[in-house]
């Protein structure tokens, strides 16, 4: 009587480490263009902040600052007491001065108080607003390689360094967002 062996099927150890390696070596070559995409979605999220920013300051000035700016960021979340509520003027994400959202710190720096300016709509008091303001974004550790910036003016600027606060036109370094 004759014994058949049976095949043995499957893969050997040798096959299965060599296409473990083959899997390492694409995700070797894959992982700095992530990070990079990562960082690239990063700025684009600070910079939308930064938009979000300045038009809710502009809508604030129009409707309840009395034609100027909040002073913080947690001022300009706040929602209006006076004529019948509602939400605040910037999202919750941005409400905290500063905020941090999507590895960037994101902070406003109110300028010289308004004179004579009545109290606002959310509970800012008499003379409390200000004329100008500047916000800035600052990457955390890995979050980006740009430092951006804006004021009441609404053009964003980049820089390489972080942008010193200032009221009125460009600040030093910086080059506006095309």
């Amino acid at each position: 009587m004759r014994r058949v062996l049976k095949k043995q099927e499957g893969f050997t150890l040798i096959e299965l480490l060599i296409v473990v390696a083959i899997i390492g070596i694409i995700a070797a070559i894959a992982a700095p263009g992530l990070l990079r995409a990562r960082m690239a979605g990063n700025e684009a999220s600070a910079i939308g902040s930064l938009r979000a920013i300045n038009s809710a300051q502009a809508t604030y000035a129009a409707s309840c600052g009395s034609g100027f700016y909040a002073p913080t960021l947690v001022s300009l979340a706040t929602p209006p007491t006076v004529g019948g509520g509602g939400d605040g003027f910037i999202g919750t994400d941005l409400g905290a001065d500063p905020s941090i959202k999507s590895s960037y710190t994101i902070t406003m720096t109110g300028g010289t108080a308004a004179t004579g300016a009545p109290a606002s709509c959310n509970g800012v008091a008499a003379g409390g607003v200000v004329a100008t303001y500047f916000v800035g974004a600052n990457p955390n550790p890995g979050g980006g390689t740009r430092f951006f910036g804006t004021n009441q003016g609404a053009t964003i600027y980049q820089a390489t360094a972080a942008l010193p606060v200032t009221q009125t036109g460009a600040p030093a370094g910086g080059a506006p967002i095309q």
